[in-house]
Parts: C-alpha cells; structure tokens; sequence
C-alpha cells in the first residue's frame, strides 16, 4: 500500500495560525509563549521531522476548529471519519466467500488422441474393405485375437481365473473365417470345436479352478469371435463392403449421438450402478441420430432398402449397442477396471472399441437378411 493511499500529502502547520491541522497532530492552540504546542503528539523517533521520509503513521484525524474552519477542513474531516481512524480497535475485515464455481464438464478421455486413433483404424478398415475382402477378414481375426488376449489377461490379473488362451485364439481365428467361408453353419462347427479345445487344454493343469477356467474360456469364445463372425458373414453378400460399412457407421454414430447429447444435456442417469456416466437423454440422442442414419444408409447404400427399414433398424442398432456397452461395464466394474487395455491411446483396448460393435453384428446381420436377404 503506497502513502497516498492514506489521505492527502502532509502539510506543515504553521505556529500561532488556527484552523489548520498538520500531519503530525493538531496544531489548532498553536504555541503559547515559546512553548511546546498544547494537545501535540509526543516527540520520538517516528514522529521527528526528518524521520518522517522513513516512516508510515496512522494519520490522526484533524478536530474541526472551535473557531469556525473552512468548509474544506470541514469536508476532509468528514472524508476521513469512520472505523479505520477511531481510537477503538476495529474488527479484522474479511473477505465474503467467494461461491465455488461449478466444475465444468470433461469427456474423460484425450480427446485428440482419440480422435486421431478413430481417424486411423476407420482408414485402415475402409481400405481393406473395399480394395480385398479377404484382407478385411484378416483385420477382423486381428481384432479377435487381440480381444482375447486384452479380455483373458484381465481375467487372470483381477480373479486368477486362466482361461487358455492359445486354443481360444487358434479356434477364434478359425472361427472368422469359417462363418465368412460356410457362413452360419461354418461358424457354429467352429464354435463347437473351440469350447472342446478350451476343455481338452485345461486338463494339462491341476484340477484346481477347472471348472471357473474352462466356464470363462467357453464365455470368451462366445462373447469375442463367435459374434465377430457374423460381421464376416455380411461381408459375404454381393453388396457386403456396403453392408458392414452401414453396421459400423450406424454403431459409431449411436456411440455419438450418446455422448454428444449426454453431455451436454444428460441429468437422469440410465444405470447408475452399471455405468454412472451413461443417461436416458443419452440413449435417447443414440435412437435419434441411429435411426436418422438408419434411414439413410438403407436408402443409398444398401441394394433394395427402403428408408422405413433404416429407422427400424437404426433403433435396434441402439438398442444393441447400449446393451452390449453395459454388459462390457459389468464385466469391468466386476474385475474393478476402468479399461480393458491400453494399446489405443485415448480409447483403451481393443475391447473397449468392441464392446458396442459385438452384440450389434448379428442385429444387423439378421435385419438385413430380412429386409432385403442374405445376396
């Protein structure tokens, strides 16, 4: 605080004048024969003349004269009255709380990276669609082996449950490519074999946690490749790039629409003990912007769809890919994760990219089927 901040500059008084005040005290009785000012503040150190370039003291506030001062006295007087300049010890002032302001909302996840990954698996997926189909249904056993590798991992670290991860790979891998080379039927054979490999391979171990091993592996088989199958088995038909094409975008655009409206408008929560996050004005923004998109790609990219087929579509698509983004939460609040892995920076895992496309798959595979058949 500088000095000005306490009131005008010092003025020196002058002996013998009345009705002017000087900064070192009241000088209003002036000196009375040579003598020392009658009322004046006590001579010390903080009070001398020459000190005072080195000092800050409280300035007394100047009496109004007995002799009728000038009104600007008078109004300096009144400027400086108040609590500040009494005698009495005021109370300390604090400052009022300052209200806390309302957090603001987060997505959670970087963004860009995100964003960016999305960006470069949708290339990738694009690419191999359309150039070779084969080359796609590599991408999809990857994805496969890679799920259970990221999903058995889980299950060993969080439960100690060892579900064989080699037959579930090999029988997985197998799995995608016998239901894109004999479809439905080819993907049940393999199924089956899976789940007896899964038991025969267990048996190499202590009997101990066989049962718990061998359950987890059947379920892994089932919940990861068998249902990735069906995306093989709609790569199949003569307009199947076009097919899967509409599967993922009407996935990725539910996902969208469910977070771009939760966000910024969500307030009652779907399933709080599941997924804390998820709201109903969110699923209601994934039925909206699905069946829009639903209705759109059954109009232009699918041979013979109607755009009413699009919205019935587009709202199971909804349905599914909410279901099947609950059930993964289930799975990792039990195991107590946030993630399934972290090899996609801003997304997680390879599960966590697949937990909505999975359960969706043979939605839109049969809908198809129905709508305008198998091609």
């Amino acid at each position: 605080m500088n000095d000005s901040s306490w009131g005008a500059p010092p003025q020196t008084g002058q002996p013998g004048h009345t009705g002017q005040a000087g900064y070192w005290g009241p000088a209003h009785q002036g000196h009375m024969d040579g003598g020392p000012v009658q009322g004046a503040a006590p001579a010390g150190p903080a009070y001398d003349a020459q000190d005072a370039p080195h000092t800050r003291p409280m300035p007394i506030v100047p009496e109004v004269s007995a002799h009728g001062g000038d009104q600007d006295d008078d109004r300096g007087a009144a400027r400086l009255s108040g609590p500040l300049f009494r005698d009495e010890n005021p109370e300390p002032m604090h400052d009022a709380p300052q209200p806390t302001p309302a957090p603001k909302k987060s997505a959670g996840r970087d963004l860009g990276a995100a964003i960016g990954v999305g960006v470069g698996l949708g290339a990738v997926i694009i690419a191999s669609l359309f150039v070779v189909k084969a080359v796609f249904v590599g991408v999809i056993a990857v994805a496969v082996v890679v799920g259970l590798w990221e999903l058995t991992s889980r299950l060993q670290e969080r439960k100690e449950i060892k579900a064989p991860l080699v037959p579930l790979a090999v029988g997985g891998a197998a799995m995608v490519v016998a239901g894109y080379v004999r479809g439905a039927e080819g993907a049940w054979v393999a199924m089956a074999l899976t789940a007896l490999a899964v038991l025969v391979w267990r048996m190499t171990e202590p009997p101990e946690g066989y049962l718990k091993d061998v359950t987890a592996g059947v379920f892994a088989a089932f919940y990861v490749p068998f249902l990735a199958t069906f995306v093989a088995m709609m790569l199949t038909a003569d307009d199947g790039p076009w097919r899967v094409l509409t599967f993922l975008l009407l996935t990725v655009v539910s996902d969208t629409g469910a977070y771009a409206v939760g966000w910024r408008f969500g307030k009652h929560k779907l399933a709080p003990r599941i997924s804390p996050g998820k709201t109903r004005e969110g699923l209601l923004g994934a039925v909206t912007f699905a069946m829009v998109a639903g209705a759109l790609c059954l109009q232009f990219l699918i041979d013979d769809g109607v755009w009413w087929q699009g919205l019935l579509l587009g709202l199971a698509v909804a349905a599914s890919a909410t279901l099947g983004d609950l059930g993964e939460s289930m799975i990792k609040r039990d195991l107590g994760i946030k993630d399934m892995g972290t090899l996609l920076p801003g997304h997680g895992g390879i599960m966590d990219r697949l937990d909505s496309l999975l359960p969706t798959a043979p939605v839109v595979w049969l809908l198809l089927v129905l709508f305008v058949g198998s091609g």
